[in-house]
């Protein structure tokens, strides 16, 4: 059976479930149907993480090769193959648990402001009803406390964002021509642009054009949190829409059905915690900045707010 040849590894909260579903509308390229499969992440372990909500990733995670496998059965033909977990960024493990098993993958990494990126966790655990703290600072100061107490990794707010760490635990495996890095801000500019280059990448016919009108995991309120339950937990629909309905249908599906029920939030991450967590994260960005040649500047803290 065949294994994946291309692998989009995180961040999470930074535009990878639309990034993953443009990829799979070129004829050339076949995505897994289960997007966080998490195997290399945690093969042949047992899931058990025990924070609010966290049966999703525990029963969901593949941890079996065979089972991992059969994801790409279907496959035949396609020059790129690939899943999307993002997770794979964070774990320590990752890294050389690929490299073992597919040392000639091509992995994606699709890099936020980490300080956004944070926020956005937040609000994706506040728009699950999964977060009971109404506020982000409270979440901020329990990040320790939840990490001690063994929740997923999505609940690590501030913990998900070192990407200079993360990512050169790739470097250290993987040839540099292997790994492509992209930012989040240049995808929402130009989709397009970014989407294509990740084709040639991956070498298959860049002039292919994906439909992109639509955006995945919006962070919000959903206006049904029945509707919201069957669309995000595993439940009998979803496991017999999988059957009947290619990947890529059922993406649209998803994406509509999310767009109608969840009111985007208009909040904005305030000013004061944002430049804490760019303090916080300076290090790291002017670390990654070198490593993947890119201007991060506009992660920093703003001079003025040094001295907060």
């Amino acid at each position: 059976m065949t294994l994946p040849n291309f692998i989009v590894i995180g961040a999470a909260k930074s535009g990878t479930s639309s990034l993953f579903s443009y990829l799979g509308q070129h004829p050339d390229v076949f995505i897994s149907a289960t997007k966080e499969p998490n195997f290399f992440a945690f093969a042949g372990q047992r899931v058990a993480y025990a924070g609010p909500g966290d049966t999703i990733i525990n029963q969901t995670s593949i941890t079996r090769l065979d089972d991992y496998k059969a994801l790409f059965r279907s496959s035949r033909g396609a020059s790129a193959v690939g899943e999307a977990s993002t997770i794979y960024l964070y774990m320590p493990s990752a890294a050389a648990c690929m490299r073992r098993e597919i040392p000639d993958v091509r992995l994606i990494a699709i890099l936020r402001d980490p300080a956004e990126r944070a926020y956005s966790s937040y609000l994706h655990m506040v728009r699950d009803g999964r977060e009971p703290l109404s506020s982000f600072d409270e979440a901020l100061k329990e990040e320790d406390a939840r990490v001690a107490a063994e929740w997923e990794p999505l609940w690590h707010y501030t913990r998900l964002g070192f990407y200079h760490t993360q990512l050169q635990r790739y470097y250290d495996q993987f040839p540099r021509e292997q790994i492509a890095v992209c930012l989040y801000d240049d995808f929402e500019a130009d989709p397009t642009r970014v989407v294509q280059g990740i084709f040639s990448f991956l070498g298959v016919d860049p002039s292919f054009v994906p439909d992109m009108s639509t955006r995945h995991k919006v962070a919000g309120t959903p206006r049904s949190a029945a509707l919201h339950a069957v669309l995000t937990r595993p439940n009998a629909a979803k496991t017999l829409a999988k059957r009947l309905l290619p990947v890529e249908v059922r993406g649209r599906l998803y994406a509509a059905l999310m767009r109608r029920n969840v009111v985007e939030h208009r909040d904005k991450l305030c000013h004061r915690t944002k430049q804490h967590l760019r303090r916080l994260y300076s290090e790291d960005v002017e670390r990654l900045s070198l490593l993947i040649g890119r201007d991060l500047s506009g992660w920093l803290p703003e001079r003025t707010s040094i001295r907060d």
